[in-house]
């Protein structure tokens, strides 16, 4: 089997208040998906079920070791999983409203690339 890469879709998301990294992170997955049906994975891959896909998210956030993975990948409904979260991302200056739990007055925006992956036969001949 070979694995091919069957589409990557891009997402940007923010926390305005909160100062969460991973509420940006998980938003800009779910950017990333939103605007997407992936008939192909049946009718052109050839997968029986969409667990079957391998999608692989790539995240640049503000402090990346405060994401949380299992939140993150939550936001996708099938495939074998996994995350690279890693230090990027902006910080912007908004406005601190203490009742939305702001503890200073950064705005935090992630970017996501969400990739995903079809086991494919190898054809003869073929390594």
């Amino acid at each position: 089997m070979a694995r091919k890469r069957f589409i990557i879709e891009m997402g940007m998301g923010i926390d305005q208040h909160g100062q969460d990294p991973t509420v940006a992170a998980a938003r800009a997955v779910r950017d990333a998906i939103a605007h997407n049906a992936l008939p192909g994975i049946w009718e052109v891959a050839g997968l029986s079920h969409p667990n079957d896909m391998i999608v692989e998210v790539q995240v640049a956030v503000p402090d990346p070791e405060q994401v949380k993975p299992e939140t993150v990948l939550a936001v996708l409904p099938f495939g074998q999983k996994t995350l690279k979260v890693e230090k990027g991302g902006m910080v912007v200056a908004g406005r601190a409203i203490p009742e939305l739990g702001d503890r200073n007055d950064d705005m935090l925006i992630a970017l996501a690339a969400v990739t995903v992956w079809v086991e494919q036969p190898v054809p003869p001949g073929k390594f």
